[in-house]
């Protein structure tokens, strides 16, 4: 451990579909995070690292702040109370054009309490057509809050994220890194793998298919003596309905699914890749936190 090394762990909290998992991945310049156009997207807390030179950035990112309906939403929400709960720094992020509303005042309320260094990330500025307005919001949000930094971003183009990972540095604090400097993430392969069908089950099936679909890694080994990594996969969805559009035409929507979700993992893990995927129906799975223990999730966040 050198002593000049810095760190600092960062959660990224904001309202639903601000585009917190496109900044999450713009910023380590690779996907970690899925992302979708639907909201409450993420449901772990996906940690991304980013270390560049001395500094080392370890990000949180978080389900967006939502009210549960059911036991998975009420485990999203813990996952932010604790993501909060623990780190050095939060980002929240809004976007344009939209005043503070009842999920960010919430935030700020529970910054105050911590007496929380936050950056203030206002994202989809490639949106803005009137920069007068944008200077409205930044004056808006000043007065909430003593951030320790208001950065208009892009996740789209990239506009501001140099200038937002400066302001994140700024954060970090001396007592070396945390993870090896070439980590990306400290999620498993399989939670990876898992979220890249469920993300390709989102873009593909926007209409159709709501967030009751978990995807579970059965099998995930490297062939013996070949550079061929077989993975197995089971989507549960709870309806057959919702069965039969994911299969789609003679197996037409499965196989499209199975073939982006393959390239992704390719370009991730570096390797040819055989995946098999099934689905099953497990009915009303997100009230079940036997089935919900069964898919992954922390059974301490059901207490």
């Amino acid at each position: 451990m050198e002593a000049s090394q810095k760190s600092a762990f960062i959660a990224i909290v904001g309202r639903p579909n601000v585009g917190k998992s496109s900044l999450l991945n713009r910023m380590l310049g690779t996907k970690v995070a899925i992302v979708s156009s639907k909201p409450q997207t993420t449901r772990t807390k996906i940690t991304g690292i980013l270390t560049e030179g001395d500094t080392q950035l370890v990000f949180v990112d978080t389900p967006g702040m939502h009210k549960p309906k059911n036991s998975l939403g009420k485990y999203m929400v813990r996952s932010i109370s604790e993501s909060v709960g623990g780190v050095d720094c939060c980002m929240l992020v809004v976007e344009p054009d939209r005043e503070a509303g009842a999920t960010e005042l919430k935030l700020i309320e529970k910054f105050k309490e911590m007496d929380m260094p936050v950056i203030l990330a206002i994202n989809k500025i490639d949106t803005v057509k009137e920069k007068e307005q944008l200077m409205k919001q930044i004056l808006s949000y000043s007065k909430l809050y003593d951030f320790q930094a208001i950065v208009p971003v892009s996740a789209t183009d990239g506009n501001g994220i140099d200038e937002l990972k400066s302001e994140l540095k700024q954060q970090a604090l001396e007592g070396g890194h945390f993870f090896e400097d070439d980590a990306l993430t400290d999620q498993p392969e399989r939670v990876l793998a898992s979220e890249m069908i469920r993300e390709k089950i989102l873009r593909l099936c926007d209409k159709e298919i709501p967030h009751g679909i978990a995807v579970v890694i059965e099998k995930m080994k490297m062939r013996e003596g070949k550079d061929i990594l077989d993975i197995d996969a089971t989507i549960y969805c709870e309806r057959e309905t919702h069965k039969r559009i994911l299969i789609g035409k003679g197996g037409s929507m499965l196989k499209k699914i199975s073939s982006f979700a393959r390239q992704d993992m390719e370009n991730f893990f570096d390797c040819k890749v055989y995946l098999q995927t099934w689905i099953k129906v497990k009915e009303d799975w997100r009230n079940s936190q036997q089935l919900m223990r069964n898919f992954g999730f922390d059974e301490n966040d059901f207490k």
